[in-house]
């Protein structure tokens, strides 16, 4: 019996590495990457990539891990910044330069960003 059972999970998880791989490859049609890090602790690596959709009238970028996993995130109007599409992790953010870095609950992200030069922050 264990041999069926080792021989089915192996089976199971072959199928599901093929199905990440073209999942994988549909993502990165139409995506940037930018440099993650994933968990507490974890080093900046540049294996994240980013989506961009519109859901609700809103742009939501879509930021796809390596391992599978993925958050969104929703464009502030006006270019300020970030805020969790769904999910209840509050969402820290910096601006430094052209670079946004974004943190939700131990991962972190960092986008290209452009400062607004004049104009009303309320806008």
């Amino acid at each position: 019996m264990t041999r069926v059972s080792t021989a089915v999970a192996g089976a199971l998880a072959l199928a599901a590495c093929s199905g990440d791989a073209a999942v994988q490859a549909q993502a990165e049609e139409g995506a940037q990457r930018i440099e993650c890090a994933i968990g507490p602790g974890a080093e900046f690596g540049v294996d994240c990539l980013v989506e961009r959709g519109e859901a609700d009238g809103v742009t939501v970028l879509t930021v796809r891990h390596p391992d599978g996993g993925f958050r969104r995130f929703e464009q502030m109007a006006g270019g300020r910044g970030l805020s969790a599409f769904d999910g209840a992790d509050p969402v820290e953010q910096e601006l430094t330069g052209e670079l946004l870095e974004v943190s939700v609950a131990g991962d972190r992200y960092r986008f290209p960003a452009r400062p607004q030069q004049g104009g009303d922050a309320g806008e």
